[in-house]
């Protein structure tokens, strides 16, 4: 099943800067071939549910290997049978929207 989440993952007790956290999950969704969009508050991740899972386990546990001891995440799933539909797609259908009165 084609999946779409947001998630961010906020490592605790690793001081000010989750910058290097935030860039090995990044590295992480490159490494897996999915499809993402880094945002302010989190990313997007596309892709096959088994293979989407998979990379945000794996972001935990390099994150625990960084030398957190805790993590917290937040994870919105989306799915869709009727038609096929990507995160771009998404945007797109808003983007067409802009501009005209409602």
């Amino acid at each position: 099943m084609h999946v779409h989440v947001e998630l961010c993952v906020i490592p605790l007790n690793v001081g000010e800067s989750l910058s290097p956290y935030i860039a090995e999950c990044q590295r992480i969704f490159d490494d897996s071939g999915l499809t993402y969009q880094l945002h302010a508050f989190g990313t997007n991740v596309e892709g096959e549910w088994e293979a989407v899972m998979a990379a945000v386990k794996l972001c935990h546990m390099r994150i625990h290997e960084m030398g957190a001891p805790r993590i917290h995440s937040q994870l919105k799933i989306g799915t869709r049978v009727d038609r096929e539909q990507n995160l771009q797609d998404k945007i797109d259908s808003v983007a067409g929207f802009q501009g005209s009165e409602c």
